[in-house]
């Protein structure tokens, strides 16, 4: 019954912004963890950003600065603001979530089908 699904990205010029929603739906008990990742054909998957449920963050060395996560619990939704955009960061980027569902404390990773991002002049 859970399930996680992105929304937003697309395109920016070089230093422009974009912004990523992943809303969860179903019978969410718990989110333990908000993440983001990108990944772009022939390359492993990259952690970008995660947000955990005391509110600690961590962020790619390659991001740090320039992309900020955020939540709205009351709406089960996580967001990735990306600011001064390059044009290394072109990816598809898909957000995970930690999440254990109504009547158990056990969390499950769930994975969203990605939003793509493209940077160019």
């Amino acid at each position: 019954q859970v399930q996680v699904a992105e929304s937003g990205g697309g395109w920016a010029q070089p230093g422009g912004s974009v912004r990523s929603s992943c809303a969860a739906s179903g019978s969410i008990g718990i989110i333990y963890v908000m993440s983001w990742y990108r990944q772009t054909p022939g390359k492993q998957r990259e952690m970008i950003a995660v947000l955990v449920v005391g509110g600690n963050t961590h962020y790619s060395d390659f991001v740090k600065g320039r992309f900020t996560i955020s939540r709205d619990n009351a709406k089960n939704t996580c967001y990735l603001k990306m600011d001064n955009l390059k044009p290394e960061d072109t990816a598809l980027y898909v957000c995970k979530m930690a999440i254990a569902p109504t009547m158990t404390p056990i969390g499950t990773d769930y994975w969203g089908k990605g939003t793509q991002v493209t940077v160019s002049s």
